[in-house]
């Protein structure tokens, strides 16, 4: 009872931060709103125009982008560092997101951008590019039944270097709008709007509907593989099924904001620190966490030298670079 008294107060505690952050992020700018006139806002109540204009249009968006990105590859953290066993494995050190960002520029270089009422295509060559990466990677880092993690996680790295590279002479030909190209490749969410919303929502939901299904499997799976054939969970199909939905979630989120690193290591980490192994305490908390983390990080990379805006994937990487440093020294005789 009280494990579960615990887990239940840092739930709470962390929901009440989160509505918190939001009102934050939505007050502080260029422009600073102050509280009274964003619940007004909230609540229908008139206000002036043009603060209106800045809050639904502009901050509202953007702020409900980055809690959907941030979970996103918080909950692709998770499920990856679970299936790998490892708790430095991240979506963006294993090229995953170089692999989603890949199908992204080929799709807007083709031009193969399809919008049909809330569906768009751009999320489905990221996919496509990010489940062929962690396959590949799977597939070159596994000998016979064994996973090796450092394996693994160099195998990720040279295909990360390789899709980096891939990306850059794509850049080249499409040499127009490169500034955007440029920040989107480092990491922003400038320019979000609730067309981004839509088009990453119905895969952020249909991916989190199949995990949290097999979360219990999950966690049986952390007791052993034999143990968990013996269970009579299905190891192989159950890792599968997680690597594809991981790797769904997290093209979603590159596809509107680019390659944001880190989130998906320090999240996971924390969060299991809070509530434990269990993913089904774990998953849920993890993804209040990475959108916190991403909204703090967002708010710090648009005010910190306005009008100048930083792309948010150098905060994260200023946050997550010496923490995987840490996880790394920590961790070290695990890993070899």
């Amino acid at each position: 009872m009280k494990i579960k008294s615990k887990a239940y107060f840092i739930f709470i505690i962390s929901f009440c931060l989160l509505l918190l952050i939001i009102i934050g992020a939505i007050s502080f700018g260029s422009t600073n709103i102050p509280f009274a006139q964003i619940i007004n806002y909230i609540l229908g109540r008139d206000i002036d125009p043009t603060l209106a204009i800045i809050i639904g249009q502009i901050r509202l968006p953007r702020v409900i982008l980055s809690l959907l990105v941030g979970a996103s590859l918080a909950i692709a953290g998770v499920l990856f560092q679970g299936i790998i066993q490892n708790p430095m494995v991240d979506p963006y050190i294993i090229g995953i997101s170089a692999g989603a960002g890949t199908g992204v520029m080929l799709s807007y270089i083709l031009g193969l951008q399809i919008n049909f009422l809330f569906f768009n295509t751009v999320p489905l060559f990221a996919f496509a590019g990010a489940i062929i990466t962690v396959f590949a990677v799977y597939r070159l880092a596994k000998v016979g039944n064994k996973l090796p993690v450092m394996t693994f996680l160099l195998a990720g790295v040279a295909l990360s270097f390789i899709l980096n590279s891939v990306m850059s002479f794509l850049m080249i030909i499409k040499s127009d709008n490169l500034q955007q190209i440029i920040y989107w490749l480092m990491g922003s969410l400038a320019g979000s709007s609730w067309q981004d919303i839509y088009m990453i929502l119905p895969y952020f939901l249909f991916s989190l509907l199949v995990i949290i299904f097999y979360l219990h499997d999950l966690n049986i799976i952390l007791l052993g593989e034999e143990n968990a054939k013996y269970l009579g969970v299905e190891v192989e199909k159950t890792k599968k099924i997680l690597l594809t939905f991981a790797s769904l979630i997290t093209a979603g989120a590159v596809s509107v904001s680019g390659s944001i690193g880190f989130i998906g290591l320090v999240i996971p980490h924390i969060a299991r620190l809070l509530v434990g192994p269990d993913h089904r305490k774990l998953l849920p908390l993890a993804t209040i966490f990475g959108g916190i983390f991403l909204l703090i990080s967002d708010t710090m990379a648009r005010t910190l030298l306005s009008p100048l805006e930083i792309p948010v994937g150098i905060i994260t990487a200023l946050a997550g670079g010496p923490y995987f440093i840490f996880l790394l020294r920590k961790n070290s005789e695990d890993i070899w």
